[in-house]
């Protein structure tokens, strides 16, 4: 592929003013069927011209993605969308004018437009419009719209600093657009809304009670808090795989009482240690205390519980953070499974590769 081992540049764009010139330089690549990462409002992004299967196998090679995985579909207004779909049903233009531009994908009939592997074989397409103003300037200069996982190496924690991007993909993309820290920090919500009833198939920066505020009852896929081992095709990305997991293997502990939750990680912590393990532990505000002093131990404190937000743009910095400070094992405390904690806690979930722990009342 032309893409692989060739010389990443990395240009620095300020997302309040995009420099047309690294713009126009960037479309250009796109139109020529190479990659480009940029900076969306959730995770940066590893784009390629998605009428183009050559361009579109380029992202799969790269990031070593499976091919059966979908992708996610990025234009710039929902004008656009009549393009590429057949036909564009009312809740989605309602769904549109309230939530685009932002951090909701919708899975919709059609897309015979697009290269198969964009589609993962299916008869849907994945489609969102970006609200980072480098990503929407991106699509317009290019004019085409940009097949675009996030910019990583498949599996791996999702990129929220261009520097992420150059530490997974340096040598085997073109150029990586630099437009500053991602602000949510985790993935857009997937949508489906080609059957009878919406399903959420992805939870992410669009939360479930604002979507039924506008279009009623959402159901959510199972496999949102199944093993990452589903069998299947995917209809939406991170359904099937083990993603955005750290070197490290992973341990997740859920459970109502915090407390109890924070007193058995410490007491794995312990454990583990006693073997010559490293052991990480990822925690929140309100427990952090309980491993006051415990010096022997890498400690990430992503926030509180109470504000998922905050844990949301920490996530995926935190698991990163852990490769860099060499654990072996990380033990991370769960949350609420609401809202955008939701959303926090598939991720976690996911990284995991289905070792949760669940401690009862």
């Amino acid at each position: 592929m032309e893409n692989a081992a060739c010389e990443t540049r990395h240009l620095v764009v300020d997302p309040r003013q995009p420099d047309v010139t690294l713009i126009e330089e960037a479309g250009a690549i796109l139109r020529g069927g190479g990659l480009v990462a940029f900076p969306t409002e959730t995770v940066y992004g590893l784009g390629a011209n998605a009428l183009d299967a050559r361009a579109v196998a380029g992202i799969f090679e790269a990031k070593g993605r499976p091919a059966d995985n979908p992708l996610i579909v990025h234009i710039d207004c929902l004008r656009t969308l009549s393009r590429y779909v057949n036909e564009v049903p009312p809740v989605v233009s309602r769904l549109a004018s309230r939530f685009w531009p932002g951090p909701l994908t919708l899975v919709l009939q059609g897309g015979q437009a697009f290269p198969p592997a964009v589609t993962g074989g299916l008869d849907t397409v994945a489609v969102r419009v970006p609200a980072h103003p480098v990503a929407l300037a991106l699509i317009r200069t290019a004019g085409v719209p940009v097949a675009a996982p996030s910019a990583n190496v498949s599996g791996r924690p999702s990129p929220t600093t261009a520097g992420h991007v150059l530490d997974d993909l340096s040598g085997k993309i073109a150029l990586v657009l630099d437009g500053g820290p991602s602000g949510l920090g985790v993935e857009s919500t997937v949508l489906d809304v080609s059957g009878d009833c919406p399903v959420i198939l992805r939870p992410g920066g669009t939360i479930r009670r604002d979507l039924e505020e506008l279009i009623g009852p959402v159901e959510v896929d199972p496999a949102i808090n199944g093993d990452a081992t589903t069998g299947g095709a995917p209809r939406s990305p991170g359904m099937k795989y083990t993603h955005y997991a750290p070197r490290a293997s992973l341990i997740l502990f859920e459970g109502h009482d915090q407390r109890r939750v924070a007193a058995r990680v410490l007491v794995e912590a312990k454990r583990f240690a006693a073997v010559g393990r490293k052991v990480g532990i990822f925690t929140y505000g309100e427990t952090s205390s309980f491993y006051d002093g415990m010096v022997e131990y890498s400690v990430i404190v992503a926030g509180k519980r109470s504000d998922p937000g905050t844990v949301a743009s920490l996530l995926y910095e935190s698991l990163r953070r852990f490769d860099r400070l060499g654990v072996d094992v990380i033990l991370a405390e769960g949350m609420p499974f609401d809202g955008l904690g939701m959303a926090v806690m598939n991720r976690l979930r996911r990284a995991s590769g289905g070792h949760v722990v669940t401690i009862e009342c």
